[in-house]
């Protein structure tokens, strides 16, 4: 399943996750910088554009940090 945020009133400043269940920490750092977990379960993409997920509804933790322009 795939989640895509677009926030166009908050500037992202970090786009990462934490897979839960190979507690890799993996972050997007430009646009289409797609980055997957070693065990492939958790995807990242987006950089500091946009905020999208791939990957099952509860199998990761969000680290993003974004601030309110």
């Amino acid at each position: 399943m795939s989640d895509i945020k677009k926030l166009k009133w908050e500037k992202i400043l970090k786009n990462s996750i934490q897979c839960k269940y190979c507690g890799d920490i993996i972050e997007s750092k430009t646009v289409h910088d797609f980055v997957t977990c070693s065990c492939g379960k958790c995807s990242v993409d987006g950089g500091k554009e946009y905020l999208r997920r791939s990957a099952e509804k509860g199998s990761y933790v969000d680290l993003s940090i974004v601030e309110n322009e």
